[in-house]
């Protein structure tokens, strides 16, 4: 066996957002599932019928309700139990998002108890002694403001810097990480660019104003941030692809270099006096062949994603240009039956293990996700959680993949067969 060992004081555990397990949010999103969840289901065979495991998915996929988020896993009320199962499984980080419709549910007007509430989720990690990732916005939106453009309105950096303070000053004192953003890329792609999620304007010329809405939103939230906490950490979590040329052609090379600039560079680009530290989210990587998605998909996850774990590697490398610490805030598979999940945990992080020794400044792995949760548009059928959930009882059952990385996370280190990571 070979043993490959992780930096003192590394980062483990995982992640959540609000609006995908916390439950009863009421937001944009929330009306947008009810006002399309009928469409989503008749909709369903047509998107995922291709994919291996249809017959299991099915039922659930064409049913109207599994659009409608509810009471998603329940872990506004459950959040104690759910971080006495991370804290069983060594986990010492959790990330997870503050709902902004549930702080500010009127113009201006903040909810006491809410950020109680928010409070009392900060205490529970800190006295399990694990470390809070705090997400400011994970892609759900007031009603108000949502009513008024969402993130095209002029004022919405205001807006949000104005929530911002709200936080760090009513929170900021248990709060190390902050995260501002939530993958802003995959966002205002789905939103402004296709018009698949809330939204009443699409386009090319509405995707690229919203980029820039959300790039001065994170520099007033990072100047506000260090205002009032000037030794927390800031960035945001960015969602980045490998793009990998198949054959080494000038399209090819020129396909590469322009997805590497405005998809994975852009953002951290733009933000770069601004940042402390890179979140990087990452699934799976995109074989270029005189064009994209040509992936050969010999083994997919239940999303229909290529299984590709150590894709990981060059996504980090990648970022090592940018001389910042780097967490990895999101990267795991979608896996109801767990049959993958347990290979791919070690394979990926034996990637991560191989881009620490080559220079990238890793200092933390979260996984997505701690709970199934509600996956957007897709619903409940997609199965992330380390830990499965009943949705009809709430039940929470540790899937046995969750042990392996378990044991990863107490050790500080993989046990691997052989010397190289599979694919």
């Amino acid at each position: 066996m070979k043993i490959l060992k992780f930096p003192e004081k590394f980062y483990w555990g995982a992640a959540t957002s609000a609006h995908q397990v916390e439950g009863n949010n009421h937001n944009d999103w929330s009306e947008w599932e009810k006002a399309n969840a009928p469409r989503l289901a008749s909709e369903a065979k047509s998107k995922f019928g291709h994919l291996p495991n249809w017959q299991d998915i099915e039922k659930e996929a064409m049913d109207p309700k599994n659009y409608i988020s509810g009471m998603a896993a329940d872990h506004y009320h459950r959040y104690e139990q759910d971080f006495d199962i991370a804290k069983s499984l060594g986990h010492n980080a959790h990330r997870f998002s503050i709902e902004w419709s549930r702080i500010e549910p009127g113009e201006g007007k903040f909810d006491e108890e809410a950020i109680e509430h928010y409070r009392a989720v900060l205490l529970a990690l800190r006295a399990r002694g694990i470390e809070p990732f705090v997400t400011l916005w994970h892609w759900t939106l007031p009603l108000w403001l949502a009513n008024q453009g969402g993130i095209l309105h002029k004022r919405f950096p205001e807006y949000f810097d104005r929530y911002t303070e709200k936080i760090v000053q009513t929170l900021g004192t248990n709060i190390h990480f902050f995260v501002t953003l939530n993958e802003p890329d995959v966002y205002t792609a789905a939103v402004y660019l296709k018009g698949m999620w809330p939204t009443k304007r699409s386009g090319w010329i509405y995707c690229k104003q919203a980029l820039n809405q959300l790039v001065a939103a994170h520099k007033k939230s990072y100047a506000t941030i260090k205002k009032h906490a000037p030794t927390s950490a800031v960035g945001i979590a960015k969602h980045n692809l490998w793009f990998a040329v198949y054959r080494d052609t000038f399209i090819n090379r020129f396909l590469k270099k322009m997805a590497d600039f405005w998809w994975n560079k852009w953002f951290l680009q733009k933000i770069a006096n601004e940042q402390d530290f890179i979140g990087l989210n990452h699934y799976h990587r995109n074989v270029i062949d005189n064009g994209f998605h040509k992936n050969p998909n010999k083994q997919m996850t239940d999303f229909g994603w290529e299984y590709w774990p150590s894709s990981l590697y060059q996504t980090l490398i990648d970022l090592k240009p940018y001389h910042k610490p780097i967490y990895i805030t999101e990267n795991g598979i979608a896996d109801a039956k767990d049959t993958l999940r347990e290979k791919f945990i070690p394979t990926a992080l034996a990637a991560m293990h191989q881009a620490i020794a080559n220079g990238a400044d890793v200092r933390g792995y979260l996984y997505w996700s701690l709970l199934d949760n509600f996956e957007w548009d897709k619903g409940f059928w997609l199965r992330f959680g380390l830990v499965a959930v009943d949705y009809a009882t709430q039940k929470r059952t540790v899937r046995p993949s969750a042990l392996v990385y378990a044991k990863i996370c107490q050790e500080n280190a993989i046990e691997l067969p052989g010397s190289a990571p599979e694919n």
